[in-house]
């Protein structure tokens, strides 16, 4: 299935690097996935509500390794292009911005 839209949001908040909506094939939308900065580079973190043990469970994710490595070359890319054409975002800009 290809992904035919990619919207970054991004954020400062601690690793977290951007907030991300995929659409797959003009007919399939995953909204919250998160770009993270970790130990080895950035990394596409899939959707998950809290359960009430405190652990989470992923609500959207790829089948398989294949899928999950398409999904993030591209994030990841359009990720790159977005932060390259504007200083870094912060939540107190995001929020002087929408009022």
């Amino acid at each position: 299935m290809q992904i035919t839209e990619v919207t970054i949001h991004p954020s400062n908040e601690g690793l977290l690097r951007a907030y991300v909506n995929i659409v797959f094939a003009n007919c399939f939308m995953i909204r919250e996935i998160r770009v993270i900065r970790g130990p080895p580079g950035l990394f596409v973190s899939m959707p998950a509500k809290k359960q009430i043990d405190g652990t989470y469970r992923q609500i959207a994710y790829p089948a398989n390794a294949e899928t999950r490595n398409m999904i993030q070359r591209v994030i990841v890319a359009e990720y790159k292009k977005v932060v390259a054409g504007s200083d870094p975002v912060s939540n107190e800009n995001q929020k002087a911005n929408t009022k």
